[in-house]
């Protein structure tokens, strides 16, 4: 995703086995899909790694430092394409739990409203 018009994902990592068989849906992607993506997406950088014996998985690494790692093992080409996009359309951001529902800058004095009230 676009921050402002800058791409916050930099570089998209993609670790495979050569010899795996958990590895086989992504040694199909990088021969049928991973062309397709560069091209669509010259802003960013793609490197892939052999690392035998280890289950593949996809690393970012966003513009602010985060990295995040989506472990790929026993997917289809179709469903490692789609954990690529969605690692190119995050921010980055670490994921923060709301403490309510609701975000407000003003707070209600008298509670929050409900549809369950009786007058």
């Amino acid at each position: 995703m676009a921050l402002r018009g800058v791409w916050q994902l930099q570089k998209l990592v993609v670790s495979y086995c050569n010899w795996g068989g958990s590895s086989r849906g992504i040694r199909a992607f990088m021969e049928s899909e991973l062309p397709a993506l560069k091209q669509k997406n010259p802003q960013l950088e793609v490197v892939t790694e052999l690392s035998r014996g280890q289950h593949p998985y996809l690393k970012g690494i966003y513009r602010n430092r985060n990295e995040r790692v989506v472990c790929v093992k026993n997917m289809d080409p179709e469903e490692v394409l789609l954990n690529a996009t969605r690692l190119r359309n995050s921010l980055g951001r670490k994921v923060v739990k709301l403490r309510t529902r609701h975000v407000t800058k003003h707070p209600s004095v008298q509670g929050t409203w409900t549809t369950a009230v009786k007058f």
